[in-house]
């Protein structure tokens, strides 16, 4: 038994880890592109007023574009830790100009949702996007082997021309 794995809860979550980083990835993507769709197209119940973010707002408009954009490719695992990154720091930015103002707490400046997007894509940015992303599968695709390609007529095997 190695030494780094003494005890079987230890071995299972490690071999869970692929999976949880995964699916932590596909839901963090998911629900932030949810809150982008919600402001830029008015679905999923709008805008808190009710509606959509004018064209071109700043900065409203533009946290949407980055939420939606963002938190597609970070479901689909495209460009991950890059798009994890900028959406890290959009939560960053709305948290200390829209929420720090109120109160010095997330608890009392409604900032939570903020926060925690905030951390969880900088988690995503450090981690990666993990084995199951879309961008391991076009990178084992371009990465493979070319198929044997025949030898120009004229070619004889063996000899270096």
């Amino acid at each position: 038994m190695p030494a780094n794995l003494p005890t079987s809860p230890q071995r299972a979550a490690e071999a869970a880890r692929p999976l949880v980083l995964t699916a932590f990835r596909v839901v963090v993507g998911l629900l932030f592109a949810c809150h982008g769709a919600a402001s830029l197209f008015g679905v999923l119940g709008g805008t808190k007023g009710g509606g959509t973010v004018p064209l071109g707002q700043w900065p409203g408009w533009w946290a949407a574009l980055i939420q939606l954009l963002g938190g597609a490719l970070v479901l689909l695992g495209v460009g991950t830790r890059t798009a994890a990154l900028l959406c890290s720091g959009s939560m960053a930015y709305a948290y200390f100009t829209v929420h720090q103002e109120h109160s010095l707490l997330p608890l009392q400046n409604g900032g939570e949702p903020s926060v925690m997007f905030c951390w969880a894509f900088l988690a995503i940015a450090v981690l990666g996007s993990g084995p199951y992303a879309l961008d391991r599968l076009l990178i084992r695709r371009s990465t493979a082997e070319p198929a044997a390609q025949p030898a120009p007529a004229g070619a004889h095997p063996g000899r270096a021309g």
